[in-house]
């Protein structure tokens, strides 16, 4: 289905092309009949205003946006299992009907990244699609009053996917919780973050002796262009 290969395209990594087919995209989300139209409205003003942008500026905007804190990661199981063991195994799962469906992942490519998973739906007829989202509902939903409450437009894409979704959800209360939250990409939170997670290799509570050794910041994180200056380094990074 087109429509979740578009999605998945305005969900990803900005790149030209999505400057360069403004007319296809506009007629691909009017095309759609489970998105309402206001919702249409608010995607294609998304489209508009982000396509007129410096391409560079949009790419630094993303990375502020979804690689700094892990309230908008676009990493779907990370709002449910976080990195327990149980991440592990859904991964696998969901790595299996990929595969099933034809399609062929990259090794760097981690199998709830949001985009990927819309790319399998867009092999699945709209039923198995709807399901699916259902199944991811209430993550979508989380999502999209995130981005609501910091004025995205990106908000309009989760709507969309879930007017698809036709899932039965109160939206108002989920934004009335989401309205408690603290914000995790301040550089005090990151900063807090990264102390929290400050551990020794032998994980012993009376372990006083530090390992010289650094984890680094993922290849994604590294995109992030203003980080906080104290950073405190850590030898390894657990949760």
């Amino acid at each position: 289905m087109k429509i979740f290969k578009l999605i998945s395209l305005l969900l990803d990594y900005p790149e030209t092309e999505i400057a360069d087919d403004r007319a296809a995209i506009f007629e691909l989300i009017q095309a759609d009949d489970d998105i309402s139209a206001e919702t249409k409205v608010e995607m294609i003003d998304f489209v508009e205003q982000r396509a007129s942008m410096d391409l560079l500026d949009w790419q630094s905007d993303y990375d502020a946006l979804f690689e700094r804190g892990r309230n908008l990661s676009l990493l779907l199981f990370e709002h449910v299992h976080g990195e327990s063991r149980d991440r592990g195994q859904a991964m696998v799962d969901l790595m299996e009907q990929y595969k099933q469906a034809g399609l062929e992942i990259g090794a760097k490519e981690l199998p709830d990244y949001l985009p990927l998973f819309l790319e399998f739906l867009s092999t699945q007829d709209r039923e198995d699609a709807r399901a699916w989202l259902q199944d991811v509902s209430h993550i979508l939903a989380t999502l999209q009053s995130r981005l609501e409450q910091r004025d995205e437009g990106y908000a309009s894409l989760l709507a969309a996917l879930l007017e698809i979704s036709q899932a039965e959800l109160d939206l108002n209360e989920i934004r009335e919780n989401i309205a408690k939250e603290e914000r995790d990409d301040t550089n005090e939170a990151i900063d807090k973050v990264w102390e929290e997670e400050m551990v020794t290799f032998s994980g012993g509570p009376d372990q006083t002796n530090c390992s010289s050794s650094v984890s680094r910041p993922s290849e994604q994180q590294s995109r992030v262009n203003e980080m906080p200056v104290n950073i405190i380094q850590p030898t390894a990074q657990a949760r």
